[in-house]
């Protein structure tokens, strides 16, 4: 049997010392990427649940989320649409007790669809029958988006010709306000 001195002794300790320090080494590696997989299978997993429920969601969404076709104005042409806004509009005010006083088609804008109607308003009513109005178009059916609003005391002038402070005296309503509303809906085309 060969001795070893102390010098081959340390040398050989030191080559299993290394030997075991690149053996613990790759065994770290390997339990590191075996982690790392599990993980992204776990990830990958996840994504394919969450994509499977985008879906459905999606699915569910195309056949119950969409709007009633109460919601739209339903004429065969955008005219006849407007028309039945402008109705539409002038028996909700009538309702409410807001006098309308003229009622157009506004021009379209760049950014609206197709089948975008545009209207322009004005009427006379009170604070809260114009709320109550404002609420019942924007609440009720078919949908109308108030698009702005302008408001200003209303010039009531007797047909005598006397001026409004004689008119509210003689117990005419003071509160009444001039409202000019610029509304738009969505038009379906439709047979009616």
């Amino acid at each position: 049997m060969v001795k070893l001195d102390r010098e081959q002794a340390l040398s050989v300790g030191a080559l299993v010392a290394l030997v075991i320090a690149c053996l613990l080494a790759v065994e770290l590696s390997f339990q590191a990427r075996s982690g790392a997989v599990e993980s992204l299978a776990e990830r990958r997993a996840l994504v394919a649940r969450l994509e499977a429920r985008i879906k459905a969601r999606a699915e569910a969404g195309d056949r119950n989320g969409s709007a009633p076709p109460a919601a739209f104005v339903d004429a065969p042409t955008q005219g006849l649409a407007a028309a039945q806004l402008q109705g539409y509009l002038a028996q909700t005010a009538e309702d409410h007790r807001a006098v309308l006083i003229s009622s157009g088609v506004e021009n379209a804008k760049r950014e609206d669809s197709p089948d975008t109607i545009r209207l322009q308003a004005t009427l006379d009513a009170s604070l809260n029958e114009l709320q109550a109005l404002l609420f019942r178009l924007e609440s009720g059916t078919p949908y109308v988006f108030v698009e702005s609003l302008t408001m200003q005391p209303a010039a009531t002038v007797a047909p005598s010709g006397q001026p409004s402070s004689a008119v509210a005296a003689a117990g005419a309503p003071a509160s009444l306000l001039r409202v000019t509303l610029s509304l738009r809906a969505m038009w379906r085309r439709g047979n009616t």
